[in-house]
Parts: C-alpha cells; structure tokens; sequence
C-alpha cells in the first residue's frame, strides 16, 4: 500500500493497534425529542450553565468563511459562529432564522422580512445591506466561493428598506429558502466583508481576514484558532436570542480514533466526532459515556475521475460498481450504521425515487463489461481516502475485491486539506468521499455531484460531462411544480445508472461518542452538532 508522507504515522499506529475498524463517512428553542434509535434518557436532564465544551475532532477546519469552504469540519465550527436567514429544524422543516418570515411574491421574486433586534459580534448591525453584501459576495467571481452553486440563479438582491431585502431569480426556483438554510448563506459582518475586499486589492486571498477573524451573529464566538490544533469559541454574551449555556466550546484536532475514544474515557474530551462503529461496543461497556445515533441525509461513496482512462469508459465504471459487495462493506465495516444506497439520494430527500434499480452485485457480469470495454486482463489503478479508519478499511476493501477482476489497486492515504484540493484538482483516479444533502432536496444532492458547471471545489469531483443530464437537471431546478421536478429527477437518476460515475454504498448513520456529563446536544441529520442548548454535568 502506498501513503502520503502525512499519513504515515496514523496508518502505522493503525496497524500497531491492530484492531479491526468501521464506521461513518464524508451538515429550536427547546431541546428537540430524540430522533429515532436514540436513547430517549439521552439530553433530557438538565446540567449547570457554563464550562468549556472540548469536542475531539477528526480533521481540522479548512476555512472559517461560510462562503470559502465545503466541508463538514469547517461546518461544524461555522454553525456556531454565523446564522443564516432560515434555518431546519430536526425534521429538515424550515424555520426562521435570521429572517423573521418570507413570501414568494411571485415566480421570479422572493421577499424576506429580517429580525430588527440582530447585531453582529463587532457591533455592528444586521440588515437589508448587510444581507446584500453577503449574497453578492458569494456570487462574486472574483471572491469565486465553492458554494456559489447554491446561490447562482439569484440575478438580484434588492434592498427594499432596513429590514427586507427583495430576492429575484434568473428562473421560478422553488428550494430556495431551503438553499438559504445552507450554512454556506451564513450572514459575515458587513464591515468584515470590507475588510476582506480591501485585503483582496492588497494581493490577499479571498477570505483571508475572514478565517483570521470571523464575525457573525450568531450564540458563539470566535476566540482563537490554532491551526492543526484546536478552535476555541466563547459564548456571545449580546446574542439577540437565547444564550448558549456554555461558556466556550473547543474543538481540538485529534486524528487517531483510538485516540480520541481515549480521551472521551479520560474526560479529556466529551464529544468524539466521528465515532467508529467499531468501537461502538467498547463505548457502551463503558461507565460514564454513551453512544449517540443519528439517521442522515449523507452519501459515502466511491467516484471515478471519468477525465481519465480507463475510467472515461462508462463499462469500465459499471464493471467496478457490480464487482464490489456494497453489503459486505455496511455490515463488515460501517457495522450495519446506515442503509444501502442505490443512487446518490437518501430516502427523505425529495427527488428520491425508489423504482430506480442500481448496479447489483454481480462478478462475472462485472469481469464481462471488463471485457466488452477492452480490459479482460485488467489495469492498475489508484485509489484515494483521507486519513479515516472506515474509509481506509472501505478502501482496502475494495483493493481486495477489484482483485479478483484483475484490477491492481494502489492505495493512497492524504491528509484531509491536501485531499479536498486535489480530488478538486481531478489528480486523482479513484477515491473516497462523503456528500450530505444538506438542504434536503434533490438539486443540492444531484446538481452539485454531476452538473458539468460544478466540476471540482463544489462537489462534482468525478468530473463528469452529460449534456442530457446537464439539461434534466437544469430543468428540474427551473419548474415549480412538485410532480414535474420528481419526474425529472428520477429520469436524471436512471442516466447516472448509465454514467456510473461513483459507486454507491451507504446513507450512513452518524455515530458519536459522548460524556454523560453532556446533556441537551443533539446532531442534526446533516452532521451538524448543535449545541446552543448544551450543558455540562
């Protein structure tokens, strides 16, 4: 197996520990009731205020501007620091946020009316120009933001007064307010956004003074950021809602998950993020920590640099798709934590269509298309993962498998910042990724992964190029009737049967390992953690 130099030690203390892994991939006012499958005791006593909430992470943030990263890390930390002007409950139903109410005036034109009572952690107010300054920012090419997809058929931000701001739309574009819930749309301080223009003119990267100082409206704040570290956040003391009950929230980088169960059992730490379900069993035969479960809205899979040979052959993707047993990889890896995934949708995302029959498992079909498309003695091929134990066991896996067809697979292990930037730069063959629909309907969940203008940074990393597809999605995105959209998405959905871009394999789970001593959290269906009503023991 061949590894990234970054990656060295953590798959030589793997190995050291020896034990077989698994597990999860890759985003009210009151504690909500506990999803399904979670211990209904779990959140519910109530703990003190303060203390400092230390959460062990995987990966660290890549960037702490909403609008310059697309990862769960940075995410994660985001959340906490800005607000968006809608938000989704626990069901992924739309609720205000920074905007107190708003109306689709008609097919083209939105309105949104914004809570007077919001001031940014710098002072300075929240309003109409403010939420012009952040949509025009995301939309501008030179700021050029790996989420401007989600916002770009908004031709125009309108500030009508104070606080409403009128939105148009290049085209009748229902899931709107749902895409306004991305915290991608989360709202900068306007005075930040100037700021980081006028560093922009000096020669500075987009966002740079943003990720050093990050300014939102939101229940924290940001305190310091040591990168590789740790991130430290501390309550908002002027939060125009409900304060968060804790006084800081640290997210410390801890890339071993053997490590970071240590430090949940030590209390070093009271929240391991991810949670392997591997180590599952070890968490609930332990005094004092629990396991957390939560039913998703995410993808892992395994996409194809289509741009290059062998895999620019749809046989060749097809062939790969049928020779890998997804089950044996939900049940041996990820412990049975998720469902088999057909195609890129989860069952609660609208657009999902169950009549859509996927690749199934079969070896011989597989080593036929194998030779139909000129390769019945198979290829040597790489295969990438960033540093995270299920996906390296998913990915040796796989090595394992295509083996048996005659594919010689070589597995590379980088580290997470480098990983997300060159899948984006397509310098990959194959790889291993995650994708939430986060804003719970289809076009995020198919636009972003396969439309050809989304190649790299925004999501669709298997560079694939279908005019017919482009054009479905297109369409889908554009009618605002319901039954219309489904039924162009379930026709987009049996040409990626087709395309084979990316295999498949689950709609995960999310496991965390967490202290008694924490009460109030819960994990939205995205991954996202919320802890405004958090309290420590």
């Amino acid at each position: 197996m061949k590894m990234s130099k970054n990656s060295f030690f953590f798959l030589a203390l793997l190995l050291a520990f020896s034990v077989f892994i698994a597990a999860c991939a890759n985003e009210p006012d009151a504690t909500p009731t506990p999803a399904e499958g979670e211990d209904a005791a779990e959140g519910t006593t109530e703990g003190g205020e303060g203390g400092d909430l230390v959460i062990a992470n995987l990966s660290d943030a890549v960037a702490l501007d909403p609008h310059g990263s697309n990862d769960t890390p940075s995410s994660n930390v985001a959340q906490n620091i800005y607000e968006a002007l809608v938000e989704q409950d626990e069901n992924m139903e739309l609720q205000p946020g920074l905007a107190e109410s708003w109306e689709m005036v008609d097919d083209l034109t939105w309105e949104f009316y914004l809570r007077e009572d919001v001031k940014f952690h710098d002072g300075s107010d929240f309003n109409a120009d403010v939420v012009k300054a952040n949509l025009d920012r995301i939309l501008d090419p030179e700021v050029a933001s790996p989420r401007q997809f989600i916002f770009n058929m908004i031709t125009d931000v309108e500030v009508v007064d104070e606080h409403t701001v009128r939105i148009t739309t290049e085209f009748p574009f229902a899931p709107l307010p749902a895409h306004l819930a991305h915290n991608g749309g989360g709202m900068i301080s306007g005075d930040l956004i100037a700021e980081d223009y006028e560093a922009m003119e000096a020669g500075a990267e987009p966002g740079s003074k943003i990720s050093e100082n990050p300014v939102g409206t939101g229940y924290f704040k940001f305190d310091s950021w040591t990168p590789g570290t740790e991130i430290k956040l501390v309550r908002n003391e002027d939060y125009w809602g409900e304060n968060a009950k804790l006084d800081s929230v640290t997210f410390k980088v801890v890339p071993e998950d053997l490590t970071r169960i240590a430090e949940l059992e030590t209390g070093a730490a009271h929240i391991s993020d991810p949670l392997s379900p591997s180590d599952v069993s070890r968490v609930e035969g332990t005094d004092g920590i629990h396991v957390n479960r939560q039913p998703s809205v995410s993808l892992s899979y395994i996409g194809f640099n289509v741009e290059k040979e062998p895999f620019d052959n749809p046989l060749v993707r097809q062939a790969i798709s049928k020779a890998i047993n997804k089950d044996a990889i939900i049940e041996g890896i990820y412990d049975g934590a998720g469902i088999p995934a057909i195609g890129p949708l989860a069952p609660d995302v609208f657009g999902y269509d169950e009549t859509v029959s996927g690749l199934e498992y079969n070896v011989e079909e597989a080593q036929a298309l194998l030779a139909e498309a000129g390769y019945e003695d198979g290829f040597s091929t790489t295969l990438w993962t960033n540093d995270n134990r299920e996906r390296i066991d998913a990915a040796t896996f796989v090595q394992a498998e295509l083996e048996k067809i005659g594919i010689d697979v070589s597995i590379e292990v980088v580290e997470w910042g480098a990983y997300l930037e060159n899948t984006a730069n397509g310098e990959h063959d194959m790889f291993v990724l995650g994708w939430s629909t986060v804003t719970g309907d289809a076009d995020y969940g198919m636009y972003a992964l396969f439309h050809s203008d989304n190649h790299g940074e925004p999501g669709n990393r298997t560079f694939l190029s279908n005019p017919e597809l482009d054009e479905l999605l297109d369409q889908a995105r554009q009618k605002p009737d319901p039954d219309e959209r489904a039924a162009l998405y379930k026709d987009a959905q049996e040409i990626l049967v087709e395309e084979a871009p990316m295999l498949y394999i689950h709609h995960q789970q999310f496991l965390l390992g967490v202290s008694d001593n924490v009460q109030g959290l819960w994990q939205h269906p995205t991954g996202i953690l919320m802890l405004q009503d958090v309290t420590l023991q």
